[in-house]
């Protein structure tokens, strides 16, 4: 029981600090001006963060299938909580923190 409050609380830490880290990342361009440190940043905090977001989403889809199936809102659901996150982390240029894919289309947007 112990264990299992702790992961939970783990992964409430990190869907916050995923939401925290992604609204940051789209007020400014930039976080330091410097391209090489905001690559570093992505890479080792940003990126990880939106890993965990993304499987955190995906046990949130999954719990919510019963609810989602009867009112027609499973792709909804899917793009919202594991398709975004998704975007954020893989289909994003390393270093920029407001564009995804290669059409370079606003993070979320699609």
């Amino acid at each position: 029981m112990k264990h299992r409050s702790r992961l939970i609380l783990a992964g409430v830490l990190a869907a916050t600090l995923f939401s925290g880290g992604q609204s940051i990342a789209l007020d400014e361009n930039s976080y330091t001006g410097d391209k090489a440190s905001d690559m570093m940043i992505d890479l080792v905090v940003v990126r990880p963060i939106g890993l965990v977001g993304t499987v955190i989403g995906a046990a949130a889809f999954v719990v919510a299938l019963p609810f989602t199936i009867p009112t027609n809102s499973v792709g909804a659901s899917a793009r919202g909580l594991v398709g975004e996150p998704a975007e954020y982390t893989f289909n994003r240029p390393l270093g920029e923190f407001r564009v995804c894919g290669a059409d370079r289309h606003p993070c979320g947007a699609r």
